[in-house]
């Protein structure tokens, strides 16, 4: 009884032994199972994984399609280029529309100071409008003598230039003489160096032109480029108007001469001219200049003061001896009468 005792304590201990050992093995194996079932959500990750490797993709599909959006803009961009070289076109346009302009520039240099010479011509008309000082620093230079002189009253000397276009001017001369009457256009206020001079002469009551040069004090007779001569003599007073191409003076201040009236003698019977005697000589003036200051180098503006120092003459000296005797004679008489 107590070998089955024993025996039957030692199956239990050995059955409860194989139970543990097996429960153990039975968990393990349920470990493991569990195990591979994670092993099988790894490769669900991994499956997720490549999924997004799939979003991945669908991103560089994009990325195309905006590598696509990219060369629409790059043809965009041509097109602008397309728009540039046709506002290039435009440019050349205007480039075209200034050397327009350039051309009327120089139109207009060409109007200034290329007018064609005068054509000579010294028949003389009469003259019938007035020549005034009335327009003097207004539309003409004038050079007068006195310096209030207006040649439409009294007896003065009157000379009035005015630019009509490049070097054309008209001039206005006014002066009395029984002979002539001449403006003289000179490079200095010294007269007769080759001077251009316009002669108006008194050719029985009417005028007769002369075109001369002035050398030395003497007159040459010459042409000169001059027309439209009028004139009228009225007595003494000698009054004429012309055009004139006045010499070049390209080479110096523009038009600038020193401006002359002079007189002279005229023979009627062979034109013989005498030499000038200066009335008016300015300082050198602009003739395109209307209101330029015109100073008769000639006249005498000075005014002397002499202090007057009384003159003893013979009579005074006799009777001032006469007194100062008359007073010595009393004087001894009254210190004679004290004496007594």
């Amino acid at each position: 009884m107590a070998n089955r005792l024993v025996l039957t304590f030692l199956f239990v201990m050995l059955a409860g032994g194989f139970m543990g050992t097996y429960a153990q093995n039975t968990t393990a194996s349920t470990n493991t199972t569990t195990a591979p079932a994670n092993m099988t959500i790894a490769p669900a990750n991994t499956t997720t994984a490549p999924a997004n490797m799939t979003t991945a993709p669908a991103n560089m599909t994009i990325a195309p399609a905006n590598m696509t959006t990219a060369p629409a803009n790059m043809t965009t961009a041509r097109a602008n280029a397309t728009t540039a070289p046709a506002n290039a076109t435009t440019a050349p346009a205007n480039s075209t529309t200034a050397p327009a302009n350039a051309t009327t520039a120089p139109a207009n240099v060409t109007s200034a100071t290329t007018a064609p010479p005068i054509t000579p011509n010294s028949n003389v008309t009469n003259l019938t409008e007035t020549i005034s000082a009335n327009n003097c620093s207004k539309t003409q230079l004038c050079a007068r003598q006195p310096s209030d002189c207006d040649p439409t009253n009294g007896t003065c000397f009157f000379l009035g230039v005015r630019q009509l276009n490049g070097q054309n001017f008209g001039f206005a001369l006014s002066g009395d003489s029984d002979g002539y009457i001449a403006a003289i256009l000179s490079l200095n206020a010294t007269l007769g160096n080759n001077d251009t001079t316009y002669i108006c002469a008194k050719n029985n009551g009417a005028v007769k032109y002369f075109s001369a040069f002035l050398n030395n004090g003497k007159l040459t007779i010459g042409t000169l480029p001059v027309n439209n001569v009028r004139g009228r003599v009225n007595g003494n007073k000698i009054q004429c108007t012309f055009d004139a191409t006045v010499p070049d003076s390209s080479k110096r201040a523009a038009a600038s001469f020193s401006l002359s009236v002079a007189t002279g003698s005229y023979n009627a019977s062979d034109d013989s001219l005498g030499n000038p005697t200066p009335q008016i000589t300015t300082n050198p003036v602009d003739l395109t200049n209307v209101t330029a200051s015109t100073t008769n180098q000639l006249a005498n503006t000075t005014t002397t003061t002499t202090a007057v120092t009384p003159t003893v003459t013979p009579n005074n000296a006799v009777t001032i001896q006469q007194s100062l005797m008359q007073a010595l004679v009393i004087t001894v008489g009254v210190l004679s009468l004290t004496m007594l």
